[in-house]
């Protein structure tokens, strides 16, 4: 067995402290109105640490030096007694030695490849206590010592909280550098003189805009210029049918591309969520996303996507159910958070055009949705909608463009139950105040159905940019009413999606 022989480097080459330390950082990324930015990739830049933001914009990221255990573990072997380094490492990971002194000043550093073993003292030239940190992926021990010769044996993560433990390696100075970048926005970097804290990040939208387009601190301007996704530049690899597994759930989607897919051209998205009985299988076949994909324009320039959403649940009695989306919690929210973000990695999308339909339950999850999703859907298109009987989360208080229909002599969503979830959109999408703040706009009331044809009324108080459309007319529960022999739901739904 070979001995290695520490290089001892002179006392006033010590650098500060920069190797990893035991940390929390935590925090949330917003857009510059204050709505969160999730799925955001948050990076420390020197440490290679990352993580993605959750759908409210929060991050974590934690290194708390799990101390490595003694014996045996892979790739290699360590140990250390009494102040000498055991060590047998077959792959191309490096044992890597650092020893600091008391005001944590790092007075060596070396990489050990092989097998072999080396006495900590030799990396000190000058008496006092010193700290031998050994380290092998993210595996870590301590060790304090004299360099006269004691031993205090591995610290371990017990001495978190002593003073003369590995708390004493931490300086205040300590940092990195903390990269943010999310689709739609600019990349953003900031210096953090410490690890151990909480921070607040606001992004701003990314400036490919076309010349002259006005930008806002939220949403976009009318016929704005694409954003592009991830997956952008990327062959496509997805199948038209298959599973995607969210929160314990596993959903079946139907995928529609749209004819000669140009991996490098941002499409507009469309989900088309089922309904109570339905599928998505019959919302991406048979019903063609409830009319939509047949649009002028729609299968060359639009992707559609269909997930089935049909959960078993068990409610506050005990009584297990079936529904065609959930009721009774969030998970259908983190399923469309996490799903979204997976099409935005793998296709071509432009992410300031997406958008839910749905008729019945479908309109229902597509409402719920609308209430915390208006940072990453630009509107929804919702036949025979209500806000009951499905998860409602608390509005994020930020506008979406929203349109709506409701038949006059619906029994199961009836206009009232239609009115107030309209109303809940419209509590947000009032034309903006001084201080910017979108008002209320329920005040105006709109023109609804007496007999004769369809009314649809367009909301004249709203911001301009989060359109409000309201229809009603004669008939029951239906997505695809017709008269004068064609269904007016579908192009009237058609024509919404596509004005932005």
């Amino acid at each position: 067995m070979k001995r290695a022989i520490f290089s001892i480097l002179p006392i006033m080459l010590a650098t500060a402290f920069s190797a990893a330390a035991a940390f929390t950082l935590t925090g949330t990324v917003t857009d510059e109105s204050g709505a969160p930015v999730p799925s955001a990739l948050v990076k420390l830049l020197a440490k290679g640490d990352s993580t993605q933001t959750d759908k409210d914009g929060n991050f974590t990221i934690q290194d708390d030096q799990t101390s490595l255990p003694s014996g045996s573990f892979k790739p290699g072997h360590i140990s250390i007694s009494d102040g000498v380094l055991h060590y047998a490492q077959s792959s191309n990971t490096p044992v890597q030695v650092s020893i600091f002194d008391m005001v944590g000043n790092r007075v060596l550093h070396q990489d050990l490849f092989g097998s072999g073993q080396v006495d900590l003292r030799q990396g000190v030239s000058g008496q006092g206590v010193y700290f031998a940190r050994v380290r092998v992926g993210s595996a870590i021990e301590t060790v304090r010592f004299t360099a006269n010769g004691s031993f205090s044996g591995s610290t371990g993560m017990g001495a978190a909280n002593d003073k003369h433990g590995r708390k004493a390696l931490l300086k205040p100075g300590e940092g990195d550098t903390l990269s943010v970048s999310a689709s739609g926005f600019e990349t953003l970097k900031t210096a953090l003189g410490n690890l151990d804290t909480t921070v607040t990040l606001k992004l701003k939208k990314a400036s490919s805009v076309t010349p002259g387009e006005q930008t806002y601190a939220f949403g976009y301007a009318m016929g704005n210029a694409p954003t592009p996704s991830k997956g952008c530049g990327k062959d496509n690899t997805l199948k038209d049918n298959f599973m995607f597994t969210s929160a314990g759930i596993e959903h079946e989607i139907y995928l529609t591309m749209p004819e000669n897919y140009d991996k490098n051209k941002p499409y507009r998205l469309v989900f088309g969520m089922h309904y109570m009985g339905g599928s998505a299988k019959n919302v991406a076949t048979r019903e063609a996303y409830y009319g939509f994909r047949n649009q002028k324009g729609a299968k060359e320039n639009t992707i559609f996507v269909a997930p089935h959403g049909y959960t078993t649940e068990t409610d506050r009695s005990g009584k297990e159910s079936s529904n065609p989306w959930r009721c009774g919690d969030d998970k259908d929210h983190v399923f469309f958070d996490e799903f979204l973000t997976y099409l935005n990695e793998n296709l071509c999308i432009d992410t300031s055009r997406v958008f839910s339909i749905g008729f019945s339950f479908g309109a229902m999850f597509s409402n719920a949705l609308a209430q915390d999703f208006q940072h990453r859907l630009r509107g929804v298109v919702v036949f025979a909608t209500m806000d009951q009987v499905i998860y409602m989360p608390k509005n994020k208080g930020l506008p979406i463009a929203w349109m709506g229909t409701v038949g006059m002599d619906d029994p199961l969503c009836t206009p009232d139950l239609g009115r107030s979830a309209r109303n809940r959109i419209l509590k947000n999408n009032g034309k903006p105040d001084a201080s910017g703040k979108f008002t209320d706009a329920r005040g105006e009331e709109a023109e609804e159905y007496s007999g004769g044809k369809h009314v649809c009324y367009d909301y004249k108080t709203v911001d301009p940019r989060f359109p409000v459309k309201w229809c009603t007319f004669d008939g029951e529960h239906s997505y695809s009413p017709r008269e004068d022999g064609k269904v007016w739901t579908t192009e009237t739904g058609w024509e919404f999606i596509t004005q932005f």
